[in-house]
């Protein structure tokens, strides 16, 4: 397997696009994470069923969030994405979030060529009010049984936060 985060760079930020690698498909209940110092994907645990993911979960390469793990990315398309794959997505919006007190906010992202859409999605205006209630539930109640109360989703922010968040974490990444 390739170490992703030596053949993929984070991608063109400035033009909202990104690199984005698949460790959850949309509706496991599998938490997958890559290990970046083995180079590769690791079975962390398995949650219930009722807190399979709403989204594909990814991460973009070459960059390190405030919780020290890649940045995290929820990948929206109509079909899971197997894990292990890599793709070019367009930024729509960041989910501001904490988790256990520390900052882990997440990229929202769509595919850069979805031809299903007709690359209808650009911003988070475009996405149903149902499938973002659904995401904020999901991540505000998946640690319930272990950790009532420890996540919190505290809003979603416009594409030139989520761009200046990923500038940010490719900084980290460099100065590691």
């Amino acid at each position: 397997m390739a170490d992703f985060n030596k053949i993929l760079t984070p991608g063109d930020v400035d033009n909202g696009i990104i690199n984005v690698v698949i460790e959850i498909p949309a509706g496991s209940n599998n938490k997958i994470e890559w290990n970046r110092e083995k180079a590769a994907f690791q079975l962390d645990r398995v949650e219930p069923k009722i807190f399979a993911k709403p989204t594909n979960y990814g991460f973009i390469p070459q960059t390190i969030d405030e919780d020290g793990d890649e940045l995290d990315v929820l990948l929206i398309t109509d079909e899971p994405l197997p894990t292990g794959i890599f793709l070019e997505a367009n930024v729509i919006s960041v989910m501001k979030f904490e988790d256990d007190g520390e900052v882990d906010d997440k990229i929202v992202a769509v595919p850069a060529d979805d031809r299903n859409t007709g690359n209808a999605i650009k911003t988070m205006g475009d996405i149903s009010k149902q499938t973002i209630d659904q995401i904020t539930h999901h991540f505000s109640h998946y640690k319930d049984l272990k950790k009532p109360g420890s996540t919190i989703v505290k809003g979603w922010g416009e594409i030139e936060e989520a761009k200046t968040i990923i500038h940010q974490s490719i900084d980290r990444w460099n100065n590691k």
